[in-house]
This record gives structure tokens, sequence and C-alpha cells, in this order.
């Protein structure tokens, strides 16, 4: 018997119980946990690389105004193409899922919702992510675009590689380019810094992350950094976090950014310090905790071009 039968509209062990997702009708439930409107801890770790991107531009001096509202419209896409990857993954995973407690009551695997239903959500999705990256300029757009092929492939990469968490920085960082593209017409050496930057941020946050499902994936033969690092997987988050660091201060020194924005990286810093000391790799409400505090890490990162911004607008 399928699960769905008997639970149509079970709530998977990864889901926020007391979320707003919950009192939507029955018939919706199902597609928003498909698209992880209840944990925006995604969106935001979508989303941020843009408003990094953003910053960037403004501290470049490009159109600093005008970037209030490509921030709300980078929000907007963030939210729906995180649902849509969500989606994406969920249909390539699907048998995976099942094999592994905390996502075994996902819609696709208990039965609440076809690949077919899916699949249509998921092109819903991506039509207002086009909808909203067609108010961008032309290399915007083709940088945004060109993006398609490492969404394609990620899923796939935990079947082959010790590595995905790599593939995933290089894909939610894009926004980094998209961005500042939209806003300076351009890409810079600096923007190119800061997305290499980003990535190793990803690679410290989604080790965290990957350090609650190690014993499950083992047994599904799904791969990952945690897998790969072991106990030693704490020393490499810290090495990651450093890089993150080292590449926004590369990135200021080769823009000749002001003290301001060196001093305006100092609480990521801490603050990735505090992650690497609080975490507990054998406890999974601990990793997620410490995953879910890089909405906070990826705000400070945006702030140093922030202040570098106000500073030369004061």
């Amino acid at each position: 018997m399928d699960i769905g039968d008997t639970m149509p509209n079970a709530r998977p062990a990864d889901a926020i119980p007391d979320s707003w997702v919950e009192r939507m009708p029955a018939v919706a439930r199902p597609y928003l946990r498909l698209m992880r409107a209840d944990r925006p801890i995604g969106s935001w770790l979508l989303g941020l690389p843009c408003w990094v991107g953003l910053s960037l531009a403004a501290a470049d001096g490009f159109a600093a105004w005008s970037l209030f509202w490509l921030a709300l419209l980078f929000a907007i896409g963030a939210f729906v193409m995180r649902g849509a990857g969500c989606v994406y993954n969920d249909i390539v995973d699907r048998d995976f899922d099942a094999k592994v407690a905390r996502t075994a009551l996902r819609p696709i695997p208990a039965g609440q919702v076809t690949v077919r239903q899916a699949v249509a959500f998921m092109v819903v999705l991506c039509f207002i992510g086009l909808a909203v990256l067609v108010q961008f300029n032309r290399l915007a757009i083709l940088i945004g675009l060109s993006a398609l092929a490492l969404v394609a492939i990620y899923p796939f990469m935990k079947r082959i590689t010790y590595w995905p968490q790599a593939w995933l920085g290089l894909t939610f960082n894009w926004g980094v380019l998209v961005a500042y593209a939209a806003a300076a017409g351009t890409l810079s050496a600096t923007a190119l810094i800061a997305y290499a930057a980003c990535l190793c941020w990803t690679l410290g946050y989604d080790t965290v992350y990957a350090l609650q499902d190690s014993e499950d994936d083992a047994l599904a033969g799904v791969k990952s950094t945690a897998l790969k690092f072991g106990e030693t997987s704490r020393q490499w988050i810290a090495g990651f976090y450093g890089l993150t660091i080292l590449g926004f201060g590369v990135a200021g020194f080769v823009a000749d950014y002001s003290l301001f924005y060196f001093l305006g990286l100092a609480p990521a810093a801490a603050h990735f310090v505090w992650q690497v000391r609080r975490l507990d790799m054998h406890d999974g409400h601990n990793c997620l905790m410490i995953f879910k505090s890089n909405r906070e890490a990826g705000l400070l990162l945006a702030a140093a071009p922030v202040c570098e911004a106000l500073h030369t607008l004061l």
C-alpha cells in the first residue's frame, strides 16, 4: 500500500509544524511543501548572493537608488526559482527520498503529488521566474539563462561525486553575477571574486546541512562532503568559511575599497567563528540551527559592500 493511501496529507519529518503552510487548504499543502514554502532558508540562501551582487554594484557606484527595485525582483525570483529547484530535485530524487527518514514523507514519495503534477507545477514556477528575469538587461538575462545547465545537472552530482556541495555552490551563487550585471550592465573582477568566495561559503554551510543525513546517505548510496570529511568536517567547514572572508577581502582589495568595507567584513567573520565553535556534528538539531544561521551570515556579507557604498555617498 502506498504511504499516500493511508496518510494523504502527512507532514514530512523536515517540515515546519507551525508554519503558515499548515493553515492553508489541504489541497494546496503538498505543493507548498514540495517547493519548501514552509522553510524559507533556501530562498534566503538563493537570494542573498543576488543582494551581494547588488551591494557590490552599489559600492562600485552603479545605480544606487534603483537597486531597491532590483532587490525586490531578485527576492521574488529567488523564492519561485528555489521552489522550482526543489520540485525538480524531488522529482529526480524520489527513490532516494523514500529511503531516508527525514524525506520519506515528502509529497512525491508519499504519493500526495504525482510526478506529472509535480512537473506541471515546476513549469508554472519557472514561467514566473522567467517573467522576473526578462525585467533585467540583456547581459543579466543571458547570464541567468546560462545557469540552467548547472541547475539541471545538480541533483545527479550526489550520485557520482563526494563534492555535490561544490556544484550547489556554483549554482546557488550565480545570482552574484546576474545581479551585478543587472545593476551595472557589465561584470567586474570584483563580482567574479565575490562569486568564488560565495562558493566557499556554500561549501561550508551545505556541509553542515549534510551532517544531518550522513548515516542515511551512506545507506542510500548518496555522496556528500560530510561523508568525505567525516570527523574532520569541523576543520573543513572552518577552512571554507575562512576562504569566504579571504575572498571577500581580495575582492575589496582589487576594487580598492576603503577601510569601511574591510571593517564591515568583521561581523561576518565573527559569525563564522561562532558557527564553528557552536557546531555539534553529531546533533542533527544543532546542525540545522547552525545551517539556518547562514541567513544572518549572508546578510552580514552583503552589508560590507553597503558600508562602502554609504561611505562613498556620504
